[in-house]
């Protein structure tokens, strides 16, 4: 009996912040872990690999930012100047299809809703579907983040079957002697780890995620850390947000296949993806 008093006046107390008026601006840092990807192609000299592995690890190291207000928000990359370099020796050009990081995300918490301006070589798309339930377990783990008290959550993501397939192709060329420029590990179950606070009472995050009690600060996706620098609450001038316009209209089904088909044409043989060095 208690335990549902303290459950009704918990909802109670989030349904009532909601009713106010709640606005800001979030400033999150993203950094990836390389340590399980490996390139193993013979056609590479150990400076190019390194070359790539680098450039790969930079390109994950980016500043989001995230505009909010109670029931929408926009999450996109931080705009920077590119720092000028000399040109010297060889270049390198490299691309990531459909990265989860890409373009301007919108979501609507009312229409439970989002839309997400995303790119596959240059050809723009943009994609218009349902938020996906998340299913988060609650912990009672905490620390503190800033000046905020925030709890631990988790989410499973189970194997997909897409994976599995594309683990058993790789298995079966490796058997019969063929190259592949990248290793594949044997894909498992993977947990997302969130730290959300109740001091801001929104259900929203980086990226994709949301449905937690209050604002995500801290996310561990995978090899990914997602980690807020700065909130800004109720800012002097307004939180205007602008839905994403740009591109074919499709759904998330429909571009990933697209996706998909694009990846196929850029498979040699062997199954490996062909990267073209400039």
């Amino acid at each position: 009996m208690k335990t549902s008093i303290c459950t009704a006046l918990f909802f109670f107390f989030i349904v009532n912040n909601w009713a106010q008026s709640l606005e800001g601006v979030v400033y999150y840092t993203s950094k990836t872990q390389l340590k399980d990807f490996n390139i193993t192609s013979n056609d590479l000299t150990p400076e190019m690999k390194g070359q790539m592995m680098e450039k790969m690890k930079k390109a994950f190291e980016k500043t989001f930012v995230l505009n909010f207000t109670n029931f929408e928000s926009l999450y996109q990359e931080e705009e920077k100047l590119d720092t000028p370099t000399p040109n010297s020796g060889s270049k390198m050009k490299m691309a990531f299809i459909g990265s989860s990081t890409s373009g301007k995300l919108y979501k609507n918490f009312k229409d439970k809703q989002y839309i997400k301006e995303d790119d596959i070589f240059g050809k723009e798309f943009l994609i218009t579907d349902s938020l996906r339930k998340m299913n988060w377990k609650l912990t009672q783990e905490q620390k503190k983040i800033g000046n905020y008290i925030c709890y631990k959550a988790q989410l499973i993501i189970p194997v997909s079957n897409e994976e599995i397939k594309q683990y058993q192709e790789f298995k079966k060329k490796k058997e019969a002697g063929k190259t592949t420029l990248f290793e594949i590990k044997e894909p498992k179950d993977e947990v997302v780890e969130a730290w959300y606070t109740l001091e801001i009472p929104i259900p929203n995050g980086p990226g994709k995620y949301w449905g937690l009690p209050g604002l995500i600060l801290e996310l561990h996706e995978f090899n990914t850390i997602f980690l807020c620098t700065k909130i800004v609450l109720n800012p002097k001038d307004k939180i205007e947000i602008k839905t994403p316009r740009n591109g074919k209209n499709v759904s998330q089904k429909e571009f990933d296949a697209i996706q998909e088909k694009k990846l196929k044409s850029m498979t040699n043989e062997n199954g490996a993806i062909e990267i073209r060095i400039n």
